[in-house]
């Protein structure tokens, strides 16, 4: 992905079709939660690369375990940390987001930048 602005929709489309594909083509058993979650996770991952780190991001996102994997690398080898909890800020708190509704999280530093990593349950 080129990290501009329409990087973001077409991450989260990208990941229902994923999952749709992963359903219908492979009898994977994928709830709608799942489906929600994933593209929320996907959504918020993708933002935060889009507006802290320049350049192209990678979106990598596999089954395994019941569980869908979500990675998103980018160019900023800065761990994200989530905020203190302020219920009067507006906005960014998407980090705190995935953290809640993720099975697993973990940000892995590397040569060119970050993954971060967030595994979402496929089933209830």
């Amino acid at each position: 992905m080129n990290g501009g602005g329409a990087c973001i929709a077409e991450a989260r489309r990208f990941a229902a079709d994923f999952l749709a594909r992963a359903r219908t083509g492979h009898g994977v058993p994928v709830s709608a939660r799942a489906t929600d979650l994933t593209q929320l996770v996907v959504s918020e991952l993708v933002t935060n690369a889009h507006k802290y780190a320049p350049g192209h991001l990678l979106l990598d996102l596999r089954i395994t375990d019941a569980v869908v994997v979500v990675c998103v690398h980018d160019s900023v080898g800065v761990r994200p940390e989530a905020r203190p909890v302020d219920p009067s800020r507006v906005g960014q708190h998407g980090l705190e987001i995935v953290m809640a509704v993720a099975e697993d999280f973990r940000v892995d530093l590397e040569p060119a930048g970050k993954r971060v990593t967030a595994s979402i349950t496929l089933a209830p």
